[in-house]
């Protein structure tokens, strides 16, 4: 059995970065990262993998997260901006039993709706920033997954966290 977090960095400062993979998180979003740590801490979620995204705003997201040393931490450009189909492959590459990704929209929020075996009510049309999802797979290497096999356990926002507030 695998287990996946699919997390979109929490919100960004959009005043004063030189670029979009430089913009760091603001207030609200540094906030929200402490308060998904606190909340995968409370879930007994502890990955052994993490997938990061180079972008500041990912890296910002994956450290306010506050996770246990010994996590295995790879940051990759091929995350920044990807689409759902990268993510699947980085995925495919990984080891661990339970891995984190740290990404962005769109391909974060699609791979999380494509993923899961039954698409949502109404579908998951719309991942905002810090969005989670946690889904499990049955299978014995990463390598196995394919798109609508993983059962959604599941889900949070940090609008939804009371420490976010």
């Amino acid at each position: 059995m695998k287990r996946l977090v699919l997390m979109r960095h929490a919100k960004s400062d959009w005043s004063g970065a030189t670029s979009d993979h430089d913009r760091p998180l603001n207030t609200r979003g540094r906030t929200s990262a402490t308060a998904l740590g606190d909340w995968l801490r409370q879930q007994e979620i502890a990955p052994d993998t993490v997938l990061c995204s180079t972008a500041t705003r990912a890296a910002e997201t994956l450290d306010g997260l506050a996770l246990a040393p010994g996590a295995e931490v790879h940051f990759t450009r091929d995350l920044y901006l990807a689409e759902a189909e990268r993510i699947l492959a980085k995925l495919r590459e990984a080891s661990g039993d339970t891995v984190l990704i740290v990404g962005h929209n769109p391909g974060i929020g699609i791979m999380a709706e494509m993923i899961i075996e039954m698409p949502t009510n109404g579908g998951i049309d719309h991942y905002p920033t810090g969005a989670t999802l946690v889904a499990t797979f049955d299978v014995k290497d990463w390598a196995d997954v394919k798109w609508r096999t993983g059962k959604m356990i599941q889900m949070v926002v940090p609008r939804d966290l009371p420490a976010s507030q």
